[in-house]
């Protein structure tokens, strides 16, 4: 249903954006692999080459410890080290209950937008609205951001321009009731996707916290909880800085996976690695450019393969 990264049938620029990031590490490996050194200098290096991808300090330390308890008893060179790199890698970015987006034309979803303040997250709306309705789902937007000026404005510019009905309210309006009168005009016009914009907010804001809780049970009123999907939205660009704050907020909420926004030629590919290793949440889109076409689904095997399938293991 979904473009997927690397994919042969589907190359364009989202995947060009992306495929910069994996080419970073995958020349690091190569190199290490060639160099030699002693033992310490070999861990040493293979942490700064995460690090320089964005892994991040943890989940690096992580990675490092995991493979070491692997090799403590054997013999082993460079090249085992990276065979269970890999192997670690598919490990954290295996979630066996992964969401599955595609629908039958007669079954309905609720996929509710939440994130910290300029994340991305209203343009992530419009992508994901864009890609189902391409397939010809029935799509419509509540947007229920009515706390940012103009956010409301800018969903229904968005609804607009891509031919989708968006369901909003004024500035400072109650929330709550935007949504409800969403899942009212959904039901009425037999809509299969739903997708809700919510304000962005951080976890320390208790009533906005609050807000969303109520959103979330207005939603449970219409749909059993299968049909809701709560995605995260992450900005790449900021890498580990993002993590620091979603941690927080996903006290708050549970969340079914990770839109990673902004993942443009400069951004560095690891975060993929730490989300699923320090939020323990898959990441279920990618936005890796400006236009509301460069979305993509994420294949944690293609990523995988991607990386070291040119390197004989």
């Amino acid at each position: 249903m979904f473009k997927n990264f690397f994919s042969k049938q589907n190359v364009g620029e989202n995947q060009v954006f992306f495929s910069k990031s994996v080419d970073f590490l995958k020349d690091r490996l190569s190199r290490f692999l060639i160099e030699s050194g002693d033992s310490e200098d070999t861990w040493d290096e293979l942490f700064e080459m995460l690090i320089s991808w964005d892994v991040g300090f943890v989940t690096s330390e992580r990675l490092l410890e995991t493979i070491k308890e692997r090799l403590k008893s054997k013999q082993f060179n460079r090249l085992d080290i990276i065979k269970e790199l890999k192997n670690e890698i598919q490990d954290l970015l295996f979630f066996e209950n992964k969401i599955v987006f595609e629908r039958s034309q007669d079954s309905s979803m609720v996929i509710l937008m939440v994130g910290i303040n300029g994340s991305g997250k209203t343009t992530s709306v419009a992508k994901i609205a864009n890609l189902f309705s391409n397939q010809n789902y029935k799509v419509l937007i509540s947007a229920a951001d009515t706390f940012r000026a103009a956010a409301v404005d800018q969903m229904k510019a968005w609804g607009d321009s891509l031919g989708i009905e968006v369901i909003g309210g004024n500035q400072g309006s109650d929330s709550g009731a935007v949504v409800f009168d969403s899942m009212e005009a959904a039901n009425a016009r037999k809509s299969s996707v739903v997708i809700v914009d919510t304000s962005g907010r951080l976890h320390t804001k208790t009533n906005l916290m609050d807000e969303l809780k109520k959103i979330y049970r207005i939603i449970s009123r219409y749909k059993k909880s299968e049909e809701v999907k709560v995605i995260l939205t992450i900005d790449a660009g900021i890498g580990q800085n993002s993590l620091l704050q979603a941690s927080s907020f996903l006290q708050s909420i549970p969340c079914d996976g990770v839109f990673l926004s902004k993942l443009d030629g400069t951004s560095k590919g690891g975060i993929v690695i730490a989300i699923a290793q320090e939020l323990n949440l898959p990441v279920l889109f990618m936005g890796t450019g400006e236009d509301v076409s460069d979305i993509s689904q994420f294949d944690s095997e293609l990523f995988v393969s991607s990386l070291f399938g040119e390197i004989e293991l």
